[in-house]
């Protein structure tokens, strides 16, 4: 009996070295190495472009950015919630444009492996009629692809100027 238990502890150890010791199998994945980040970011620079150039030229309802489902964050604001919501803000926007002009700068894209999903880390200025800065600030999208285009679902923007105070 205690031969027969030996044996099986035995044998047992040897299937577990042996199941240890197999390679493990490569997965199919796809990682981010085989997407083309530089094309990535070329494609939403466009996006950004396509966007300040409708908001230059006074024209809100020419704004194809954002997703319907889309929520945008700005700084000591409620977020805005879907794109109807958004494009209202836009518009408000661009009523009270006093002759500035606005350039959105991509700085970096992460893209998920497939290249479906980035995040965007960017960068903008808002220049008077003389190019120079009246304020600048920052932000963060992160868009999806749909039906073979990028649109963003989420951003967030923050201005470097300091806060005013009420007096």
């Amino acid at each position: 009996m205690k031969n027969k238990i030996f044996k099986w502890m035995a044998l047992s150890t040897i299937a577990v070295l042996i199941m240890a010791c197999n390679p493990k199998k490569e997965e199919t994945t796809t990682d981010a190495a085989s997407v083309n980040k530089e094309q990535i970011k070329e494609e939403i620079q466009a996006l950004e472009n396509s966007f300040a150039d409708a908001l230059n030229a006074g024209k809100p309802d020419n704004v194809n950015y954002y997703a319907e489902d889309a929520e945008s964050y700005e700084q000591n604001k409620p977020p805005l919630i879907g794109k109807a919501a958004i494009d209202a803000k836009i518009a408000e926007d661009v009523k009270k444009n006093d002759g500035t002009k606005v350039t959105f700068i991509t700085k970096e894209v992460f893209p998920s492996g497939d290249g479906n999903m980035v995040v965007e880390i960017g960068s903008y200025k808002v220049s008077d009629s003389s190019n120079d800065a009246k304020y600048t600030g920052n932000f963060i999208a992160y868009f999806e692809k749909r039906e073979g285009k990028y649109v963003c679902v989420r951003d967030m923007g923050a201005s470097d100027q300091p806060k005013e105070e009420k007096k």
